[in-house]
């Protein structure tokens, strides 16, 4: 029977945007464990691995190897982070289904994160848009820092238009507004996502949330009120950006599954399944993880009361 209820499209990114991050390598067979297990817990993408120079991204080197062994679910797509056409070529022979590109709206946070101006940028990315189309694969534009950069302080929302602009005019159709370094607000969430829908109808939008400050859950229900249906979330809340001062990990899948599904909406994600995979984190990354859930268990695990409390009010 299908669900009435309102549908968000769970997008996980944890093996892309969480593994690099990490100091310990974790071993190309446990990443395919993972993202075979990720593939039958219901996400409508995973986000895979990416496409960058093993020397810029060792944790990633396996990149061919993993797309090449992980068994695919149908119902789910793939996606890759692509930085240039070189990246662009090797996703392309993995069979991937869709090339994420990405770039700071922050100058200061481009040159940081990818040692090139925001226009240099552009023109690369422009290549890979290029070299890109015509075939199956669909092309979506990660826009970094789109609330915020720890560098330059507060982005304006026209020059976050500007760009969506003209990456909308290369064709682009899907575009990810990230809050690289957690500084996003609900009131600001609102306004940006409201903007960017009337302006381009025809782009679908997902929103990137990371909680370094704790709003990250505030942040998804602010963007569910102007249409947003699509939200990134990484595994056990794993990963982060190397590129941006105090920024912390993302917004944990987990977490926001729960609440969602409390708040009346269907993800079609299966929280059991979630959680046994985020069990796995702790022994492949060598540390804990910020999943809250995977702490504390859903608000339905009941715990048993203490003795005493039976004896309460019983007769001497």
């Amino acid at each position: 029977m299908q669900s009435t209820r309102p549908r968000i499209y769970m997008q996980e990114v944890a093996t892309r945007d969480g593994f690099q991050n990490e100091a310990q390598f974790v071993e190309t067979e446990d990443k395919i464990r993972v993202i075979d297990a990720l593939s039958q817990c219901g996400f409508a993408k995973i986000e895979v691995t990416s496409f960058t120079s093993p020397k810029a991204i060792p944790a990633l080197r396996d990149a061919e190897m993993v797309m090449h062994q992980i068994t695919r679910h149908p119902d789910v797509e793939y996606t890759v982070l692509v930085p240039n056409v070189r990246g662009a070529e090797r996703a392309l022979s993995c069979g991937i289904d869709e090339a994420n590109l990405v770039m700071s709206i922050s100058e200061t946070h481009n040159r940081a994160n990818l040692r090139m101006t925001r226009e240099q940028s552009f023109a690369q990315l422009e290549h890979v848009v290029a070299a890109i189309s015509g075939s199956r694969v669909a092309i979506n534009i990660s826009l970094s820092t789109t609330f915020g950069c720890p560098m330059e302080g507060d982005i304006s929302e026209d020059e976050v238009m500007r760009w969506l602009d003209r990456f909308s005019g290369l064709g682009v159709q899907r575009a990810t507004l990230c809050d690289t370094t957690g500084m996003a607000y609900p009131t600001q969430v609102r306004s940006m996502a409201t903007r960017a829908r009337r302006l381009f109808p025809h782009m679908t939008f997902t929103l990137h949330f990371h909680n370094t400050r704790s709003m990250a859950q505030a942040n998804v229900l602010a963007a569910l009120g102007t249409g947003i249906d699509r939200f990134d979330a990484s595994l056990g809340g794993i990963g982060g950006c190397p590129y941006a001062p105090g920024a912390s990990g993302n917004a944990c899948t987990e977490d926001m599954v729960h609440m969602l599904e409390l708040e009346g909406y269907d993800t079609n994600v299966d929280l059991s399944k979630v959680l046994e995979v985020s069990a796995m984190l702790a022994r492949l990354i060598g540390h804990d993880v910020p999943s809250q859930l995977l702490k504390a268990g859903g608000r339905d695990r009941l715990h048993p009361a203490p003795a005493y409390v039976a004896e309460i009010g019983q007769p001497k």
